[in-house]
């Protein structure tokens, strides 16, 4: 295994402490372009790498009161079905749709991290009803389970954005649910695909270390840089995955995609600005 493998690993669970995703998004890639496993495997290795990682992320957030257990365990648990099912389904799809599906999935949720939250989130004690937990939980578990990946990038903007969780305890709840999905979804992955424990423990080795880093440092940034830094980032990763996948054809498109995304975002405030402007002003005093 080369040094920029583990490097890059190390980075891995930086961004999965940090943010409590983008661990998978940077997996896969990383074992198919730098470690030259083909993606049913990359898939499969990217599931266990990315749950034993979720799981040291999350004693740190466990520990600075960044979970809320009920949330997370109700949406892994049926988040656990989906992936199950899905990862056995996986091993019938080519590889390059399987990648695309991949990239064009972390657009969509990078438009809507940049965009932000349609309304005010609710208080973190507020809790979903259990029946949109569980079929928002049994979606993402789909998704994670046949990419190997969406685990982050997909279950930090259900949380914060639909279950109304503040973006740290949205976070910390994700690492949770990260790990359930995972091993659910390797569960599945392994009837169709071998994994080569070698290179997946000294991969996940890498990824826990940079994620006991990324943990110390996650409660320390305001919430909307976290947002707006995962965003782009998932732009980034999206791109990268479709050029290799389509060609360099692709970053032609890149000025179009940048600009729709400001496009959003300048609405999504633009929205924003009237309501406040229409907040009753404060009585004058008369004493």
């Amino acid at each position: 295994m080369s040094a920029l493998t583990l490097a890059a690993s190390l980075l891995i669970g930086v961004f999965l402490g940090v943010l409590g995703g983008g661990g998978s998004m940077l997996t896969v890639p990383i074992l198919v372009y730098l470690a030259g496993q083909d993606t049913q495997q990359a898939i499969a290795t990217s599931l266990f790498v990315v749950g034993v990682t979720g799981l040291a992320g999350l004693i740190s957030h466990a520990r600075a009161g960044r979970v809320q257990w009920r949330t997370g365990t109700l949406f892994g648990l049926s988040g656990m079905a989906g992936a199950y099912a899905s990862g056995r389904v996986a091993a019938y799809i080519p590889d390059t749709v399987l990648l695309i599906a991949f990239a064009l999935m972390m657009l969509a949720t990078a438009a809507a991290m940049l965009r932000g939250p349609r309304k005010t989130p609710r208080q973190v004690h507020g809790e979903l009803p259990l029946h949109r937990l569980l079929l928002q939980g049994l979606l993402v578990g789909a998704v994670t389970g046949i990419l190997g990946a969406g685990g982050g990038f997909l279950i930090v903007p259900a949380l914060a954005l639909l279950a109304g969780l503040p973006m740290g305890i949205a976070v910390g709840t994700s690492l949770l649910v990260i790990a359930m999905n995972s091993f659910a979804g390797l569960a599945g992955h392994l009837s169709g695909a071998h994994l080569d424990r070698s290179l997946a423990l000294a991969v996940t080795a890498a990824a826990v270390l940079g994620s006991l880093i990324g943990g110390r440092f996650a409660g320390h940034i305001p919430q909307h840089i976290l947002r707006t830094g995962f965003g782009w980032f998932v732009v980034a990763m999206s791109v990268f995955v479709l050029s290799r996948q389509l060609g360099p054809v692709v970053l032609t498109a890149v000025p179009a995609i940048a600009a729709g995304i400001l496009l959003q975002r300048r609405r999504a405030r633009r929205t924003e600005s009237p309501s406040r402007a229409m907040a009753p002003a404060p009585e004058p005093s008369h004493h």
